[in-house]
């Protein structure tokens, strides 16, 4: 796509308590925060919070990617082994092509930091023009995770056809081969 294009990202929370109003979204915010400190190119969000539910939240996400054209789609919660934690089961039912290197970073990462980060099963995948990332539910997890993988996803992006995501080299230098990175 060309340079300028307004990117459209999802930020979706997944989460039973949160969808039902008895505690505030904070999950959805850190990452909004996130994308705005890092990302130096045009985006726009569109946010859905929805309840542990697998079908409901592949409809979320084939929303956002097919109907909404987001670019990226960031989720936050269901990642654990709970019974109602079915995020990564939703988001490998909605996605052509797999990206398993993201769960095993961000894990990699986490563990550094607290030993049930084991227990979580983040992970990555394609559908059509979208990059669709699981992030776990704890906010401070959320900048972990994403520092660690995202000097990936502007390539990844650019690879699936989408906008060109620019960073904030102070924080988040993005790769592309051949590029010296940056930019």
């Amino acid at each position: 796509m060309v340079d300028g294009t307004v990117a459209r990202i999802g930020v979706v929370t997944v989460s039973d308590r949160a969808s039902q109003g008895i505690y505030e979204d904070r999950g959805g915010p850190a990452i909004r925060d996130y994308l705005n400190e890092v990302l130096t190119s045009p985006w726009e969000e569109h946010s859905r919070l929805v309840p542990d539910d697998r079908i409901g939240l592949q409809e979320t996400l084939m929303e956002l990617a097919d109907a909404t054209g987001c670019c990226l789609i960031i989720t936050t919660g269901g990642t654990g082994p709970a019974p109602r934690d079915v995020t990564p089961e939703a988001t490998e039912g909605v996605c052509e092509k797999l990206l398993p290197g993201f769960g095993e970073l961000m894990r990699q990462v986490s563990l550094q930091k607290v030993p049930t980060a084991i227990l979580s099963r983040q992970t990555a995948g394609i559908r059509g023009g979208s990059l669709i990332i699981n992030l776990p539910g704890q906010p401070r997890a959320i900048a972990e995770c994403l520092d660690a993988v995202f000097a990936a996803i502007p390539f990844c992006i650019d690879l699936i056809g989408g906008p060109r995501l620019t960073t904030n080299e102070q924080r988040i230098v993005a790769f592309r081969p051949g590029q010296g990175g940056g930019a």
